[in-house]
Order: C-alpha cells, then sequence, then structure tokens
C-alpha cells in the first residue's frame, strides 16, 4: 500500500530521497528557471545604467604639494643654544596638514567663493562643515600632500583646490610658524636691546672720559703709576735703614738727621706726585684715586667692548635668520596643479554596473529556489491538507 502512494520526486524537487541536497538538482534548478535568472540580471545591468545617467554627478579636482624642507644651518644651531631651549618645530608637511585644515583658510575659501550662498546654508559654520566633507587632505610617505576636491561644478571644484594652495602661502607669511620666522622675531629684539646697551655704554665712556681726562688708561697709568711705585720704594728703603740706626744712633746723630730729611723730602714728592692732575682743561683726577679711576674706566671699555661683540654676532644670526626665511616662504611648490575634471568621480559607473548586476543575478537565483520549492509538493503535506478539507465540510 505504500508503495502505491508513495509518489516519484519531481526533477525540481533538490532533495534526494534520503534528505540530502543533490547538486545535479541544484543545477537542475538553475537550468530549469535560467531566463528568470538571466532577466534579472539584465534589469539589474539597466537600473545600473539608468542611476548612473540620472544620478547627480560629482567631479573631484586634485592637486599635489610639496612641502617645504626643514634644513638645519648653523645660525638656527647657535642659536637653539643661544635661545635657551626654543620648542622644537613640527616636520614641514605636519604644518601643512594643519594650515590646510584650518578655520582661518577655510573662512578665506568660503569667503572668495561666496560658498554660503552657494550650498545654501543658514549660517557660516554649517557652511564650513560641508566644505570640509567636500574636501580631502591626506599625506603619503614620501612626503607629497594631496588635497582634492569635490562638487558638481568641475570647474568650481579646480577653482576652489587651487585656491587652498593660493591661501595657504599667504597664511603661512602671515602666522610665521616656521623656525626661520621664529628666529629672526627673537633675534630683533634681542638686537634692539643690545643696541640701547651699546648706546648706554658708549655714553657712559665718553662720560668717564670727560671727567677724568683719561683717553689712553694703559700709557697714562703705566708712566704715573711707576713713578708713584718707585717713589713709594725708596721711602721704604730709607725708612728700614733708619729703623736699623736707631739701634746704635741718637736722633742728634747728623747721619740719623739727615736721613730723616732725605724721608720727608721723598714724603713731600710722593705728595705732590700724587696730588698732580692727569687731566686736561678742566677734568681733574688725582694720582691717590688713579687705582679707582682706572678700575672704573676698565669696567667702561669692557661693557663698551662685550655690547660691540654681541651686537656684531646678533646682527649676523638676524641676518642669516633672514635669508633661512626668505628661503622658507617660497619653498612651498606645486608638483599638479588642479584641473577641470573630464569625468566624474561619482557615481562610479563601472562599480554601479557590478553591484545592480551581482544583485539581479543572487535575486533571480533566489526566487528560482522559491519557486521550485512552491513546485515540489510533499505528498504527506498534500494528504494532511485533503483530510484538513474535509473534516472542515463535515463540520458543515
Amino acid at each position: 500500500m505504500d508503495q502505491q502512494t508513495q509518489q516519484p520526486m519531481t526533477a525540481s524537487e533538490p532533495l534526494d530521497q534520503e534528505g540530502e541536497i543533490n547538486l545535479m538538482d541544484l543545477l537542475l534548478v538553475l537550468a530549469k528557471y535560467n531566463r528568470l535568472i538571466i532577466g534579472l540580471t539584465l534589469l539589474g545591468a539597466i537600473l545600473a545604467v539608468m542611476y548612473v545617467m540620472l544620478a547627480t554627478k560629482i567631479y573631484t579636482a586634485r592637486t599635489v604639494l610639496l612641502p617645504p624642507q626643514q634644513e638645519s644651518s648653523g645660525a638656527s644651531a647657535l642659536l637653539n643654544s643661544f635661545a635657551g631651549g626654543m620648542a622644537p618645530m613640527a616636520s614641514g608637511a605636519n604644518l601643512m596638514l594643519g594650515m590646510l585644515a584650518s578655520r582661518s583658510l577655510a573662512d578665506v575659501v568660503i569667503q572668495r567663493y561666496n560658498l554660503q550662498g552657494y550650498y545654501k546654508e543658514e549660517s557660516i559654520t554649517f557652511t564650513r562643515s560641508t566644505l570640509w566633507k567636500a574636501t580631502t587632505i591626506k599625506a603619503d610617505k614620501a612626503g607629497f600632500i594631496t588635497l582634492e576636491f569635490s562638487d558638481t561644478n568641475p570647474r568650481l571644484a579646480a577653482l576652489i583646490a587651487n585656491s587652498y594652495v593660493e591661501e595657504l602661502a599667504k597664511l603661512n607669511q602671515n602666522v610665521a610658524l616656521t623656525n626661520a620666522s621664529r628666529r629672526r622675531l627673537f633675534l630683533e629684539g634681542q638686537v634692539k636691546m643690545t643696541r640701547e646697551n651699546l648706546a648706554a655704554a658708549e655714553i657712559e665712556l665718553k662720560r668717564l672720559q670727560e671727567k677724568t681726562g683719561i683717553i689712553a688708561l694703559d700709557r697714562q697709568s703705566a708712566i704715573v703709576l711707576q713713578a708713584v711705585a718707585s717713589m713709594r720704594a725708596d721711602i721704604a728703603s730709607k725708612e728700614v735703614e733708619l729703623s736699623a740706626m736707631r739701634g746704635y744712633a741718637t736722633e742728634k746723630n747728623p747721619n740719623y738727621q739727615r736721613l730723616q730729611e732725605v724721608i720727608a723730602g721723598l714724603r713731600v714728592q710722593l705728595s705732590k706726585l700724587e696730588q698732580t692732575n692727569t687731566g686736561r682743561g678742566d677734568s681733574v683726577v688725582s694720582t691717590g684715586k688713579l687705582p679707582e679711576t682706572s678700575l672704573k674706566y676698565v669696567r667702561a671699555m669692557r661693557d663698551l667692548r662685550e655690547q660691540e661683540l654681541k651686537y656684531e654676532f646678533l646682527s649676523k644670526q638676524l641676518e642669516a635668520a633672514r635669508i633661512d626665511e626668505s628661503k622658507d616662504a617660497t619653498l612651498i611648490q606645486v608638483v599638479d596643479k588642479a584641473l577641470p575634471p573630464e569625468y566624474p568621480s561619482k557615481p562610479n559607473g563601472l562599480l554601479m554596473l557590478i553591484i545592480f548586476t551581482l544583485l539581479g543575478f543572487i535575486l533571480g537565483i533566489v526566487l528560482a529556489f522559491i519557486k521550485s520549492a512552491s513546485v515540489s509538493v510533499d505528498p504527506k503535506s498534500l494528504e494532511r491538507k485533503q483530510l484538513f478539507y474535509r473534516y472542515l465540510r463535515r463540520g458543515k
């Protein structure tokens, strides 16, 4: 009886008698509904073409920059030690990336092309966000910086991409973020302060010369001090001789009295020499005060010489920093200038064709198996369904 009720399986049923999937049965299903699968695949390709033709086209303009190379010159090396720990600067590529993505540069580009009205945004903040979304900035391992800007207008996309580069050069000049610019600003302040100190030292030396009359300290002091020292040495030797004579002679001894007269005469001459003016005109300086005056003069000359050397050193460093700054300002090179793109970057026609065609093919396969499953009827399920309907009719 079981053999009479059992019906053979149709070719569209993907399961064999043991309930396992048979590869041949799957291929039979695909072959049976091949028109459905091919039709949906072609439909997907047609939809992809229609989407590419009807979708808004986005054009991307691209420019490539070469950032400035950070060179370490002798002037910067000397200044780093002289300046006392100035903070190290970032690389040229990192500086350019930060400046290109800055709010200041974005605002200039927005105002230049009236992008707030073009994008129909209510505020400058929303306009800035829209601009940043359309801009892509990246640096590769070789050190090149690529800037891409996307818009529906290919000419405007190229103009804005090139405007980024133009405004970057201006911003680089204004903010002065390079090493040479910082060195120049530091050195300008140091040179100004040193110039003032040098002028003060010159005035102080002139005042001291006018007061003391000392013009060439080495020659004048050598002559006067040698005479004073020689006379003091003579007095000292005579006083020693007089002390020795006291041991065997009285104060009435002619030799003793004569030696006293010699010492007194030497003291008078020394006093006159020390009170002699070494200046000219109204400028006077006593030889008794010559060591103190000489010390003041030496200090004044030392301060003047120190300020002269410092001013000379800083002036050379300032000139070197200005040269370095002019080099840094011209090192932003445009490798590839942005041109109006001929073909849109979005939507990607080939990619859309592949995606839609693949989706149509997958959808065709799924529908083929669904239809195959609906055609294949399990005999037991059919028998239960008939019994169900029969019970319903009896109930009526």
